[in-house]
């Protein structure tokens, strides 16, 4: 079973920098596709950003330019660094990764407001 926790959230102004991080165990994720999802109050989760095993990546229009994910496969570590952050970024951050057994993690609370 693919079991993930993430950090790196917190409060930041607008404007502002975060990097999340997302620790992986069970399983070496390098040869899965990965990805950043994230959920606001009231909204449905939604897929920001995402990494192929090939290198490939691909982003919502919102985060386009601002958000980078990547991964360290010697860390089993998969990243999501967030600049020029926006109060709609409020939200908790999920990774994810595509094995059949993944189990969702808690997320990490990333909130945008000065």
């Amino acid at each position: 079973q693919v079991q993930v926790v993430e950090s790196g959230g917190g409060l930041v102004q607008p404007g502002g920098s975060l990097r999340l991080s997302c620790v992986a165990s069970g399983r070496s994720v390098s040869i899965y596709n990965v990805g950043w999802y994230r959920q606001a109050p009231g909204k449905q989760r939604e897929l920001v950003a995402h990494l192929t095993r090939d290198g490939n990546t691909n982003y919502v229009a919102s985060v386009k330019g601002r958000f980078t994910i990547s991964r360290d496969n010697a860390k089993n570590t998969i990243y999501l660094q967030m600049n020029s952050l926006k109060p709609e970024d409020t939200a908790a951050y999920y990774c994810n990764v595509a094995s059949s057994d993944f189990t969702w993690g808690q997320g990490t609370q990333v909130t945008v407001s000065s």
